[in-house]
C-alpha cells in the first residue's frame, strides 16, 4: 500500500492507480471521472471516493473537491489500507454495506462485478449482494420475455440484478445497464420512464435500486451548435423546369429570382419567374400540399380565406409546375416551422376567447410555438436569459448615480477611439452626467444630433473597436495583452472605464471577456488556473503542448533545453527529474503567460471598471455579469422582440387584433419573409440596432390608432401602428415606411 501511494517516477494521468480501488481503468460511465491532483500525489475515480464509509463533505462546494477535503481524502485511504476487500481479498476496501451487523468491505468496481447496489442520493448508502433492495413481483405477474424499450432487446420478466421493473407502468421491463446509460444522457431533467412519461415516480425507484442520475443536463442539450443544421432557411428551387440559368440555388431578393417558400410546409421553394409568380406577395403552394388539402376538401376554402391569391392580373389561375419528388437530400427547412406560416393561417384559426383576449393588464402575452422551446431554447438559455434580466436590474440600480447634467461629446465616427478618448478624458466629463453624443462628419460639419440613438450608436462603435484593439489578445474569449505603449498611456484603465459606463448609460452587452479574464476581475488573479486556450501567441501555445505531450523523459529534458530562454525570461526555469514534473511546469507558463505577464494592465483595467461601482457589483453578482461580459448578445427573434413592448390601445378588440397582426409580422421578418430584419423594426422604434444591456429608457410601447402609415417616436420609444382591415395591409405599410424612413436615414 505504500508503495501505491508513493509518487511514480512516470507520473502519468492515463495509467495511475485510484489510490481507493487500485485499479488503472479510466471508464467515467462505471466508475466516474477520474482525478488527479498532482499537488496532491492522489489520483482516484469520483464514485469511489463518493461511496467511501468513512469521509463526508466537511467543505464548502469548492472546497477540496467538491467539498471533500483533501486532508480527509488522506485519512480515507489510510482507513482503507487496513480493510481486506471481501471479493477480491485484497486491501483498501473503502465501502462498507450499511445493512447493520453486516461486516462486508469491497471495492466499488468489485461490488459492481459483484452486484451491490450503491444509491446516489442523500447519504450515498451502499447494500452488499446478499443485502441489496429488490423489486417486489406480484405472483400473477405474467413470467416470459418482453422488449426493452431502450434498446428493443428481449428482457426476461425474472427477479434478478440485471432486470428492472417500471414502478409506473405494468408492462415496462429494462436492462439495467440500458437504463444507467439512458440516465447519464438524459440527467435529471429528461431521465423518466421511456413508457408513460413518468418522472418522479420513476426516478424515486431507479434511484432506490441503484440508477445514477447525474444533477446535470442532457448530453445533447450541452453539446455546442447541436441544433445549427435547423437553423438553414431553405433556398431551392423545385419545379421541374427551372428558368434560371444560374441554378437551383441561385436567390436575388426583390428580383423574379427570389425563391418563394410553400406557405404551408416550408420545405418546398419555386422562383418567381418559375412559377409565373409577378409580387412576392402572392401565395404559393407546393404540390404536395395542394394535394393534401385537395383530400381532405379544405383547399378550396383555404384559396377563399387567403389575404392574396395566386393568380395573374388577367384574372386566370397561374399553372405551376409539380416538382420533383421530396428526397432525403434536401433540407426540411428552418426547425420553427411556424414562423414559416403565413399570419392569415395563424390568426384566423384563433378562437373566440384566444388567451390574447384576457390580457392580465395593459400587456398583452403572446406565446410562440412549442417548437421553439422543445428544439431551439435549452436550459442553458434560460439561465443566461434570467442572469441578464439580473443584470439589468442591477444596471438601473447603478444609474440612480446619473444625474441629468449633461456632458456633451463630439465624436468623429471615422475614427471612433481616439473621439472617445479625448471625451473621456476632458477635464468636464463626469460619468454620472447624463452623456449627449454628436457626431461630425469628414468636412467638421456638425450634424445636429443629440437623441439616445447617437449615443446608442457611439457605444456600439466603441465595443466593437475595443473587442478588435490590441489591448486584447484572442480569437473569441480575449485575454488582456502587454502593450507597453498602452500601459505608458493609461490606456488599460481607459478601456475598463469605458466598459463601466457604457454598461450603465445604456451601451451593448461587450460579451468579447475570457472566462479567465473575468474571473481574475472577480476573484483576483491568485484564484484563477488558467488553460490552454487562453494562450493567443502561436509559438507559446506550441512550446506548452510540446511539454504537456510529452511521453518520455527524455524528450521533455530536450524540449526545455530548446526553450530555455524563453523558461529562464518566464522564470519558470527547474531541473526536471521525472516526467510528471512536466505538468507542475506547464502550470507555471500558463500563469506567468497568461496572468504575471499582464499584472499592470490587468490592475489598471480593474481601476478602470471601479468607475460608476461596476467592478464592485460584479463581485457581488458573478454569475449575472457573466452573461453580458463571457457570453455574446442573444440575437434577435420574434419572441424577444414581442416581450418587449407593452401593447396599449383604446379598443380591446383592436388591441387583440393588431396584437395578431404584429405578432405574425415579427414571425414574418424572422422567417426572412420580409425586406426588412427585426433590428431595422428595433432602430425604426429606439434609434437603437440592440437591446442594451440596462434596457430601454423608457420601456417600448404599442399604439394601435386610425392613422396611415407607421411612426416610430424615439424619444418615447413607442410605435404607433394603424388599424388595418387585413394583414396583408398592415404588412405593406410597415415594409414601406420602416424600409424608407431607414434608407433615408444611412444616406
Amino acid at each position: 500500500e505504500e508503495l501505491r501511494m508513493s509518487k511514480p517516477n512516470n507520473f502519468d494521468i492515463q495509467s495511475t492507480f485510484c489510490v481507493l480501488c487500485g485499479r488503472t481503468d479510466d471508464c467515467p460511465e462505471k466508475y466516474g471521472e477520474k482525478r488527479t491532483y498532482v499537488e496532491y500525489n492522489l489520483t482516484f475515480h469520483y464514485y469511489c471516493l463518493l461511496m467511501s464509509s468513512g469521509i463526508w463533505q466537511r467543505g464548502e462546494e469548492d472546497e477540496g473537491v467538491d467539498g471533500f477535503l483533501f486532508t480527509d481524502i488522506r485519512k480515507e485511504v489510510n482507513r482503507a489500507a487496513k480493510l481486506k476487500c471481501n471479493i477480491c481479498k485484497k486491501k483498501g476496501a473503502s465501502i462498507g454495506c450499511v445493512t447493520p451487523k453486516c461486516k462486508r468491505s469491497y471495492h466499488f468496481p468489485c461490488g459492481l462485478q459483484r452486484e451491490c447496489i450503491f444509491q446516489f442520493m442523500e447519504d450515498f448508502r451502499s447494500y452488499c449482494w446478499e443485502h441489496r433492495p429488490v423489486q417486489k413481483f406480484m405472483d400473477k405477474e405474467p413470467r416470459g420475455a418482453s422488449q426493452c424499450t431502450i434498446c428493443l432487446d428481449l428482457v426476461e420478466h425474472i427477479p434478478a440484478y440485471t432486470v428492472l421493473k417500471s414502478p409506473c407502468c405494468k408492462n415496462a421491463w429494462f436492462h439495467r445497464e440500458c437504463l444507467q446509460y439512458q440516465a447519464l444522457s438524459a440527467g435529471i431533467f429528461f431521465f423518466r420512464c421511456t413508457v408513460c412519461n413518468s418522472k418522479e415516480k420513476f426516478q424515486k425507484e431507479m434511484l432506490r435500486m441503484g440508477i445514477h442520475i447525474p444533477e446535470r443536463d442532457a448530453s445533447w442539450e450541452l453539446e455546442e451548435n447541436a441544433y445549427q443544421d435547423l437553423l438553414h432557411c431553405y433556398q431551392h428551387c423545385d419545379v421541374k423546369r427551372c428558368l434560371c440559368k444560374k441554378g437551383r440555388d441561385y436567390n436575388e431578393p426583390d428580383s423574379k429570382w427570389e425563391i418563394k417558400r410553400c406557405q404551408y410546409c416550408g420545405s418546398r421553394g419555386t422562383h418567381l419567374a418559375c412559377s409565373s409568380m409577378r409580387s412576392w406577395e402572392q401565395n404559393w403552394e407546393c404540390v404536395e400540399c395542394r394535394s393534401i388539402f385537395a383530400k381532405s376538401g379544405k383547399y378550396r376554402k383555404r384559396k377563399k380565406r387567403a389575404f392574396a391569391t395566386s393568380e395573374k392580373t388577367d384574372g386566370t389561375p397561374c399553372l405551376l409546375e409539380e416538382p420533383p419528388p421530396k428526397s432525403p437530400r434536401q433540407s426540411s427547412g428552418s426547425p420553427r416551422s411556424f414562423l414559416l406560416q403565413s399570419p392569415k393561417i395563424m390568426y384566423q384559426n384563433l378562437s373566440p376567447c384566444s388567451h390574447l383576449e384576457l390580457p392580465a393588464s395593459d400587456r398583452v402575452t403572446i406565446s410562440l410555438s412549442p417548437v421553439m422551446s422543445k428544439r431551439s431554447w435549452s436550459l442553458r438559455h434560460e439561465r443566461l436569459r434570467e442572469q441578464r434580466r439580473e443584470v439589468c436590474n442591477i444596471l438601473k440600480e447603478l444609474k440612480v448615480q446619473v444625474k441629468t447634467k449633461t456632458t456633451r461629446l463630439n465624436v468623429n465616427a471615422e475614427d471612433i477611439w481616439s473621439s472617445a478618448l479625448k471625451g473621456f478624458r476632458q477635464r468636464i466629463f463626469s460619468p454620472t452626467n447624463t452623456i449627449e453624443v454628436n457626431f461630425s462628419n469628414c468636412k467638421n460639419r456638425s450634424k445636429t444630433n443629440t437623441s439616445a440613438a447617437s449615443k446608442y450608436h457611439f457605444f456600439q462603435l466603441l465595443m466593437l473597436h475595443l473587442q478588435n484593439s490590441s489591448l486584447f489578445e484572442g480569437s473569441s474569449g480575449k485575454n488582456l495583452s502587454l502593450d507597453f505603449q498602452a500601459v505608458k498611456e493609461n490606456l488599460y484603465f481607459e478601456a475598463g472605464k469605458m466598459i463601466a459606463v457604457s454598461l450603465v448609460h445604456g451601451g451593448p452587452s461587450p460579451g468579447f471577456l475570457s472566462k479567465t479574464l473575468f474571473d481574475c476581475l472577480v476573484y483576483g488573479p491568485e484564484n484563477v488556473k488558467p488553460a490552454l486556450e487562453d494562450v493567443a501567441d502561436v509559438d507559446v501555445a506550441q512550446t506548452i503542448k510540446t511539454i504537456k505531450y510529452a511521453n518520455s523523459l527524455s524528450s521533455l529534458q530536450s524540449t526545455i533545453q530548446d526553450c530555455c530562454e524563453f523558461l529562464a525570461a518566464a522564470g519558470c526555469l527547474r531541473p526536471v527529474t521525472a516526467l510528471c514534473d512536466k505538468n507542475v511546469l506547464v502550470n507555471d507558463i500558463l500563469i506567468y503567460h497568461v496572468i504575471k505577464r499582464i499584472t499592470v494592465p490587468l490592475e489598471s483595467f480593474r481601476q478602470g471598471l471601479e468607475t460608476l461601482g461596476v467592478l464592485e457589483k460584479m463581485q457581488m453578482h458573478p454569475d449575472a455579469f457573466s452573461s453580458i461580459l463571457c457570453h455574446k448578445p442573444e440575437r434577435l427573434s420574434a419572441e424577444t422582440v414581442c416581450d418587449l413592448f407593452t401593447i396599449h390601445s383604446s379598443s380591446e378588440v383592436n388591441k387583440v387584433k393588431g396584437a395578431d397582426f404584429w405578432m405574425g409580422y415579427l414571425q414574418d421578418v424572422e422567417s426572412g419573409e420580409s425586406v426588412v430584419t427585426l433590428e431595422d423594426i428595433l432602430l425604426f422604434v429606439t434609434g437603437s440596432c440592440y437591446i442594451p444591456s440596462i434596457g430601454f429608457d423608457p420601456e417600448p410601447t404599442i399604439k394601435f390608432l386610425h392613422i396611415s402609415y407607421p411612426i416610430g417616436n424615439r424619444l418615447l420609444n413607442c410605435l404607433e401602428l394603424p388599424i388595418t382591415q387585413t394583414y396583408q395591409q398592415f404588412k405593406n405599410k410597415m415594409e414601406l415606411t420602416i424600409r424608407n424612413t431607414l434608407r433615408v436615414e444611412r444616406e
